[in-house]
């Protein structure tokens, strides 16, 4: 993984998540690439069943980061990155829906596991405020408290989470 300075800049950087849902550490994250990236692309990752639409994660981050290219990526893909023949479908649904020529040149995540879809890449991986200390929370803790935690949400998305997850 290597260091990004506030003075680096990359020419394209991919953020990969579920954003479910998205919260103030995800904005965090999201502002702190944009700085250091001339185009950043945020693939939000969706299927069906989950808890919060993907549709609408997506349309709450492009509202909260009109700067940046926001994608829902829908698929049925599982997680098991042990598996090559898992990973190559990831990185063929990514490349699809790559919106430039060419990159990413980075890859930004608060998680270090980011460092092979970097590698796969031929990317830079960074991670973003890996022990949450900037905005201290999680998606996991918001979907198991949710009333415990609104204030690390912005207002679109608290108000939804209170009426629906309440």
């Amino acid at each position: 993984m290597s260091a990004v300075s506030p003075d680096d800049r990359i020419a394209t950087g991919l953020i990969v998540g579920r954003f479910n849902p998205p919260h103030l550490g995800h904005s965090y994250m999201i502002d702190w690439a944009a700085q250091r990236a001339e185009r950043l692309v945020v693939f939000v990752n969706t299927r069906d069943g989950e808890l919060v639409p993907g549709e609408l994660r997506a349309a709450w981050l492009a509202d909260l980061h009109p700067h940046v290219t926001v994608v829902e990526l829908r698929h049925d893909l599982d997680n098991d990155f042990a598996n090559e023949e898992l990973w190559a479908k990831w990185m063929t649904l990514f490349r699809s829906r790559w919106p430039h020529e060419n990159g990413p040149h980075a890859v930004f995540s608060s998680d270090p596991y980011i460092s092979e879809l970097a590698r796969r890449f031929g990317a830079v991986a960074v991670v973003v405020d890996a022990d949450r200390v900037a905005v201290p929370i999680s998606a996991t803790q918001i979907r198991e408290a949710p009333a415990d935690h609104l204030d690390r949400l912005a207002p679109a998305v608290r108000d939804w989470v209170q009426q629906n997850l309440c």
